[in-house]
């Protein structure tokens, strides 16, 4: 074993069924699940951009293409993806007990269901994890799959309450022979008649947590005593779990406590306003908790992978995980000097307006500088690039490029991303 090393940490994932996981794929690739059958849940989580997108800011319904070169039908969208794509490593471990930047899904007994979402008392029953009610979201998501109002029966069905766009799309869904063979195969039902939205949800949650799953990165190896990482490598270990107190954050084996904090990012684009707040901007947590005290606050990610999915923040503010360190390392200086430049944003000029509207706005830019969980730290240009080294460490080696990948087509015949 190598020096200092200790044997490699297990992470507990949810059981799947291999046919389940299979159906998923071909459901996560199709755009049969959008209001106006354009676009999938690849588009924002594509195996080609490491599940996540490459963007700051995504362009969901009325775009084009995948990842950096997605562009934008002309007037095609009213309002930009208001948070960053995250990656989907490891999203099937059991210690997941939120999800999204706000953690707006959760496990509660709150309404009965098992879980806190923001279909409250309607959400589907026999959802057995919270990865299948994750999946359920991005779903009926106006600027994501379900569409501007007027567009389609979806979004018009959201519209009138969250739940009722679902049984639409099961509908489409096992309107399909090929679909309607598989899901009754892979859930034993007698009829096809009986596919709903929660056997959808479930298949997606299946391939998710089958296809992501990345524990094998040099970090691992070094643990368990069968590799070793490189001279600044260990250094950038050293000031991880020292100097730079990242673990007290970014802790565990997935590198995350799972939790919310402030970290006065630089805020810009539409931000998820909640529905009475006319002003653009991101109060996180908050907006789920209604508690001041969680005000700017947004769940710690994992760091597993963290290289291969920039940009960096709720919002994407940082393309390199040096930045986003040296923000880390001192807020105020980093909120203060961020420059828009940093955002990469695909090209929409009719929103350029609102992209950064947020920061002519003295007394919000003042809250966010007031509210920060971080103490400054000294970190010179080397420590960071020691820093940088060890998350290369975190990266996966076969893992990362998935295990089912790209379909090379769905059932529905529509376009598959690519």
């Amino acid at each position: 074993m190598a020096a200092g090393a200790a044997k490699a940490q297990e992470v507990p994932f949810h059981p799947y069924e291999e046919a389940r996981a299979a159906v998923g794929q071909l459901l996560f690739y199709d755009p049969i699940l959008s209001g106006n059958r354009n676009i999938s849940c690849a588009t924002c989580h594509h195996h080609d951009t490491f599940s996540a997108d490459g963007v700051s800011l995504g362009i969901g319904e009325g775009g084009v293409g995948i990842g950096p070169k997605r562009r934008v039908v002309e007037g095609g969208i009213v309002k930009r993806v208001p948070r960053n794509a995250q990656g989907l490593w490891n999203v099937g471990a059991v210690e997941f007990t939120t999800f999204f930047h706000d953690g707006r899904v959760s496990l509660s007994d709150d309404y009965g269901t098992g879980y806190d979402s923001p279909a409250e008392e309607w959400l589907p029953k026999d959802l057995p994890n919270l990865l299948a009610v994750q999946a359920l979201f991005p779903l009926t998501a106006q600027f994501e799959m379900a569409g501007n109002v007027g567009e389609n029966e979806v979004i018009g069905a959201v519209s009138d309450r969250i739940d009722r766009g679902w049984p639409i799309l099961a509908k489409r869904v096992r309107g399909v022979p090929a679909y309607a063979e598989a899901l009754t195969a892979a859930f034993g039902l007698e009829h096809s008649e009986d596919i709903g939205i929660a056997h959808i949800a479930i298949a997606l949650a299946d391939f998710m947590n089958s296809e992501w799953r990345s524990l094998d990165a040099p970090y691992d190896a070094w643990r368990a005593g069968t590799g070793d990482l490189t001279p600044a490598q260990h250094r950038g270990r050293d000031l991880f779990f020292g100097k730079g107190d990242c673990a007290s954050c970014h802790a565990g084996p997935l590198f995350t406590d799972h939790d919310f904090h402030a970290i006065a990012l630089p805020p810009f684009g539409p931000g998820r306003t909640r529905r009475w707040d006319p002003v653009p901007r991101d109060v996180g947590r908050m907006a789920e908790t209604d508690d001041l005290a969680d005000a700017y606050r947004f769940r710690t990610p994992s760091l597993r992978n963290v290289t291969l999915t920039a940009p960096y923040g709720h919002n994407g503010a940082y393309p390199t995980l040096a930045g986003i360190i040296r923000h880390h390392a001192d807020p105020a200086r980093g909120l203060r000097d961020w420059q828009p430049t940093l955002a990469n944003l695909p090209h929409a000029p009719w929103l350029s307006e609102i992209d950064f509207v947020i920061r002519s706005d003295a007394r919000e830019m003042a809250r966010v500088a007031m509210h920060s969980d971080i103490q400054p730290v000294d970190l010179s240009e080397t420590e960071i690039a020691d820093l940088v080294a060890f998350l290369g460490a975190l990266e996966g080696t076969k893992s990362k490029y998935g295990r089912l990948g790209v379909p090379d087509a769905v059932p529905s015949g529509l376009a598959v991303d690519r």
